[in-house]
């Protein structure tokens, strides 16, 4: 039998279309997941990440492309939707929303969730208390997700995923509506999965989050592909290096200073402050020194601002 090769994806996407009504969502979209990467998904509302989620998980039919798996080992590729039960048995998944089973207590979410799997009781009642101690979760074995904080159902949903020990998880935005902490104790757990080799694909909206834990990002817009690349090499690629942000009463007439202008690559207007994009900021830092009512903030370039140039800064309604 074929052995998996070390560059061989575990996990693969190719042209992918889907149409709702008139609306094109995902268009021609490829992409393959490594072992132990993690792939991040970013794009406006709309984009098309959760309908792309959906059809990698077989929830969604796609109108044309294939998505297939690579099991351990080598071996012939699985494909979806004929082998979806083979795919989903390895698969991890936390959705955008809880679906915990508010009438069972967390220790019983997990057992019950184990037994979709074939799993027995017995393993099961190993692997509970090793999964709970995992999301931090131990000394609420006995609550229900009722009376847990958002950030301990999120792990508790987490530890969910990884009942099956799946090689790869899918995460649709698994740590929206969390507070800072609970964010970060997440990002803490994913962190140790893809330790652990683990792969992961991820859609989210927080940059911050993106360059955390993503080792390559993926943008989308309008469902197609607008980028891809490592998220410095994004950043660096796309981007000047230093931004200067300028705000305070009066901050927007400097937008249009012939004085300034020339002193930046770009120069972009959000709200009350204007962004000021150069290759080195001395000159331009030096010259703002002249309007002291307005405050200043010099720093790097980032993910948002590669997510803004690319995708805009009009906010866009969830389609």
């Amino acid at each position: 039998m074929p052995q998996q090769t070390p560059d061989q994806p575990i996990f693969q996407a190719e042209h992918l279309r889907k149409r709702y009504g008139g609306s094109l969502v995902v268009d021609d979209l490829s992409f393959a997941i490594a072992p132990g990467e993690c792939l991040g998904v970013i794009g406006p509302n709309g984009a098309g990440k959760t309908t792309t989620i959906r059809m990698c998980l077989g929830l969604t039919a796609p109108d044309a492309g294939s998505v297939r798996y690579f099991p351990a080992g080598g071996g012939a590729p699985l494909a979806m939707p004929r082998d979806a039960l083979a795919i989903k048995a390895q698969l991890g998944v936390v959705t955008q929303f809880d679906t915990l089973d508010p009438d069972f207590d967390c220790a019983e979410n997990l057992l019950v969730y184990g037994r979709y799997f074939g799993l027995s009781r017995a393993s099961m009642r190993e692997r509970v208390p090793r999964l709970l101690e995992f999301a931090s979760l131990g000394h609420k074995a006995q609550a229900k997700p009722g009376e847990l904080s958002g950030g301990m159902k999120r792990r508790l949903s987490l530890a969910r995923a990884l009942v099956n020990d799946p090689r790869l998880l899918l995460l649709d935005e698994p740590t929206t509506g969390l507070d800072p902490q609970a964010r970060h104790l997440m990002w803490e757990r994913l962190q140790l999965l893809l330790q652990q080799g683990k792969s992961i694909l991820l859609t989210t909206h927080f940059m911050d989050e993106a360059e955390r834990l993503c080792s390559r990002l993926l943008v989308l817009d309008h469902g197609r592909k607008i980028a891809e690349g490592r998220p410095r090499d994004l950043i660096a690629q796309h981007l000047e290096p230093d931004v200067v942000e300028v705000y305070g009463q009066g901050a927007l007439a400097l937008a249009q200073d012939a004085a300034l202008r020339p002193l930046a690559a770009r120069t972009e207007v959000s709200g009350e402050t204007v962004f000021f994009y150069t290759q080195d900021a001395r000159a331009l830092l030096a010259a703002l020194a002249a309007h002291p009512q307005q405050r200043t903030l010099h720093r790097p370039a980032n993910l948002e601002d590669l997510f803004l140039k690319l995708t805009g800064r009009q906010i866009r309604e969830d389609s």
